[in-house]
């Protein structure tokens, strides 16, 4: 076999790892943990996520995940645009409240919220709020993956990020010497 032509999708294995196995061995790798928000008719909604990276730079786009059986999926589904909040370490309680079956109006009770560019819930003292369209959307299996172009940052040099790893909450400590 040479080259990019001698590769067959015949030749792979077919049947995937099962759920199971998929969640616990992602559980082993550490991700930041955020807060995505949009605004409703109703008024603001949320949950947590880990599935959210860059893109690109040009123009700047994120992308987050979210699974289409989560309760808040309708809301995300009709929405044009939204706010990554990447929370900071003092924020585990905000991750769990918004990663659980807590009310929505009780989601965002206990924190300061405030808009940037396009009403979506910013959360004050993130370690990185990004404002944002939704520019495209695409399904996989279980979940929706939006693309979203970043309109207006927000963050702090100061804030140590929070990640979770193996089914924990941990801190990131801001780079020391930078």
């Amino acid at each position: 076999m040479t080259g990019p032509s001698a590769f067959r999708t015949e030749d792979l294995p077919l049947a995937p790892v099962d759920a199971t196995m998929f969640k616990e061995g992602m559980s082993r790798l550490g991700a930041a943990v955020g807060v995505v928000t949009t605004s409703t008719a109703n008024g603001p909604v949320g949950f947590t996520a880990t599935a959210i990276c860059s893109v690109t730079d040009t123009p700047p786009t994120l992308l987050v995940c979210l699974n289409r059986s989560a309760s808040v999926h309708p809301d995300f589904d009709r929405a044009t645009t939204l706010c990554i909040n990447m929370l900071a370490a003092n924020q585990e309680v905000v991750a769990q409240l918004f990663g659980g079956r807590t009310a929505m109006v009780e989601r965002f009770d206990g924190s300061t919220w405030k808009t940037l560019r396009t009403g979506a819930p910013v959360l004050s003292g993130a370690a990185l709020s990004a404002d944002c369209q939704i520019t495209e959307r695409l399904s996989v299996g279980s979940h929706d993956i939006l693309f979203c172009r970043v309109l207006a940052l927000e963050f702090s040099d100061d804030a140590p990020a929070l990640a979770y790893h193996r089914r924990q909450f941990h801190s990131l400590p801001a780079c020391v010497g930078r």
